[in-house]
């Protein structure tokens, strides 16, 4: 885009009037300088500490080109082997080498080879305002340029030097964190004999070949074999032995279609490791134990590092798998669940942990709490995204350390599990991937009226509330209460009878129970008592709308009540079904922190956390997956354990 007070600029190189470029460092023109390549550069400006030169190009007083070098990379492979230097001599000899870190042509100009004559006129130059700046003769110079961009042209006509790529690193403070980003590495040697004044020689930089890489595929996969499965794992799939010997090619050719996810084939590697260690039979499903058992002790903090310093997007990943399993699992009746699950943690320094309700221990207690998005109907169910609920205490100024240090986003905002839920359901409903009939919620979001009302207007919901929900059985007539002779009279109508608990009606032995059966477990049919009836739900003690009540108890006696606002008229058999979906999601937790490692991770930062999260519900995809391969293309619900089955 042109601003307006810039007119557009076109032609070549020899029909513009005179172009001066003009080195702008400490000068009044800097701003200028900051300005514009922060608004036209891909990568922005922000402040560049150390050893820095600006200059700024101009045609009739107006800019046409910004350039920019800095202090040279500390680290770089390809150039390193190309200069040939000890430790030593790199730093002696660093401060010689320059890394021209921005070049732009502002977009109101439209000049062939206008990019080529500005770079060969700013390096004729740069040496002699380089040593006044900083009394030090320049050697030789450095440039990156992104191949997702970029091609080198300007670089290889000006004759610089190809070396390579990068291996993805950058510099973050004192350490160096992984974006996966490869850039292709140019240099450009401005003193002939340069290596003489070092004192050194060119050595060879080895790039890992494709037969290599194809070498390291194959042994990754061999050590996948060497491990074994769950058996619990195995025997929901219900596979023959020989099935389960190609496990491990499923397993391989299912990561392979989530490529696009990943920067490189370590992390591809990575995530293969990880899930097999998830869905293996080792006691301990954690990060170390799954590195030192399938890639070798010398691997553990490669994979430590592709959960906390790569940049890898979980977010990317899970809409992935929603799009490729969503043709398998979608139904127009389905039923999408929204539940929060937490892990007791020790310490204060994991990201979102705090005293809190903890469903594991049934108790407030030091924990870790998420938000979960799942899928259900008769063909199957399964997690479809998650995110970690954040307290908000954790948001104020004396967190701030804690915030840094485990890699929160910078625009991350407080939310309640309320808002966070919205917000998981809102991107489903947006991809058209996953469209339902019903919405189901355990008792901490249908405890919320408003809650239930928002997620209402699309969905029939079908929510767990606590057991001293109070409602009444009939409308309840409504009245002004008679005038006691003392303050304003009453003007707003009361209701006549007093509400009752809901716990009161499941104790009512009067009440029309009715015995079904759920499902098929291991000792025969699963049966429950079930009431279901129109209530009139109470709302600041009054009557709020009509909804159903489902009461269900099972062999063992406990009992769940749940609301649902579906119309009067549907049928019992309906809200039956609905009420077994929603407790799939439970079930998706209790399979995934028994058998799939979902609670085991060891990891503090916010990154990570959502990155094993959605390597978990990955996995839960692929297993779901194998179900319809090897089981006759159908599956269906799993019958219910019996501490579960509501």
């Amino acid at each position: 885009m042109v601003p307006p007070s810039y007119k557009l600029i076109q032609g070549s190189v020899k029909d513009l009037s005179s172009i001066t470029i003009k080195m702008v460092r400490n000068s009044p023109q800097e701003p200028l300088w900051n300005e514009l390549v922060r608004s036209y550069h891909y990568l922005g400006h922000s402040k560049m500490p150390g050893a820095q030169i600006k200059y700024l190009a101009f045609c009739a007083q107006v800019p046409i080109g910004g350039v920019s070098f800095r202090a040279a990379s500390r680290n770089l492979m390809p150039r390193d082997c190309f200069i040939g230097w000890s430790q030593e001599q790199k730093e002696e000899f660093l401060t010689r080498l320059a890394n021209n870190n921005r070049f732009v042509i502002f977009p109101w100009v439209k000049v062939k080879n206008l990019a080529s004559h500005l770079l060969s006129r700013i390096i004729a130059r740069l040496p002699r305002d380089w040593y006044a700046l900083y009394e030090q003769e320049l050697l030789l110079l450095e440039a990156f340029v992104d191949p997702r961009y970029f091609n080198g042209t300007v670089y290889k006509a000006s004759n610089w030097i190809h070396l390579g790529e990068t291996v993805g690193y950058t510099p973050k403070g004192s350490k160096y964190v992984y974006h996966g980003h490869q850039k292709e590495v140019f240099v450009l040697p401005l003193r002939r004999g340069f290596r003489n004044i070092i004192g050194c020689q060119q050595r060879p930089f080895k790039r890992l070949s494709l037969r290599k890489k194809m070498k390291e595929r194959g042994e990754l996969i061999m050590m996948l074999r060497d491990v074994g499965w769950d058996p619990a794992v195995i025997s929901t799939l219900s596979l023959a032995p020989d099935e389960v010997k190609v496990l491990v090619d499923r397993l391989v050719q299912f990561v392979d279609c989530f490529k696009d996810c990943f920067n490189n084939s370590a992390q591809i590697h990575h995530t293969l490791a990880y899930l097999k260690g998830l869905s293996s039979d080792l006691p301990s499903k954690s990060l170390e134990p799954i590195a030192i058992t399938i890639l070798g002790v010398q691997r553990v903090r490669a994979l430590q590092h592709f959960f906390t310093g790569s940049n890898w997007d979980p977010k990317l990943l899970l809409k992935k798998s929603r799009e490729k399993i969503g043709p398998k699992l979608y139904s127009p009746n389905g039923m999408v669940t929204l539940d929060s699950s937490e892990n007791p943690k020790k310490g204060k320094e994991s990201a979102g942990v705090g005293r809190q309700y903890c469903g594991n221990t049934g108790k407030i207690d030091n924990c870790q709490s998420g938000v979960y998005l799942g899928y259900a109907n008769e063909q199957g169910y399964g997690l479809l995204d998650c995110q970690l609920f954040i307290p908000e205490h954790w948001f104020s100024k004396e967190y701030e350390r804690r915030r840094r240090r485990t890699d929160f986003p910078v625009d991350l905002e407080f939310q309640t599990k309320e808002e966070i839920a919205l917000s998981l359901l809102n991107t489903v409903e947006q991809e058209k991937g996953f469209e339902a009939k019903w919405v189901g919620m355990d008792s901490f979001f249908g405890r919320s009226s408003s809650f239930r009302d928002a997620t209402g207007e699309a969905y029939y919901y079908f929510a767990d509330i606590p057991q001293n929900t109070r409602v009444w059985l009939e409308q309840p007539e409504m009245v002004i209460p008679p005038y006691k002779g003392r303050g304003p009279r009453p003007k707003h109508p009361k209701p006549q009878t007093e509400p009752v608990k809901i716990a009161d009606i499941a104790s009512n032995p009067t009440m029309p129970w009715e015995k079904i059966t759920i499902g098929e477990g291991a000792k025969g049919p699963i049966v429950s008592e079930v009431l279901c009836r129109r209530v009139v739900e109470s709302r600041d003690n009054a009557p709020g709308p009509e909804v159903w009540l489902v009461i269900r108890k099972n062999g063992i006696g406990k009992t769940k009540y749940a609301f649902c606002n579906a119309p009067a008229d549907i049928s019992k058999e309906e809200l039956i079904r609905a009420s077994s979906m929603r407790w799939s999601i439970e079930q998706l937790f209790q399979e995934g922190k028994q058998h799939l490692g979902m609670d085991d991770y060891e990891v503090r930062s916010y990154p990570a956390w959502h990155r094993h999260m959605a390597l978990v519900i990955l996995l839960m995809h692929f297993l779901f997956e194998v179900r319809l391969e090897f089981m006759g293309k159908k599956t269906t619900l799993p019958s219910p354990l019996p501490n579960n089955s509501l």
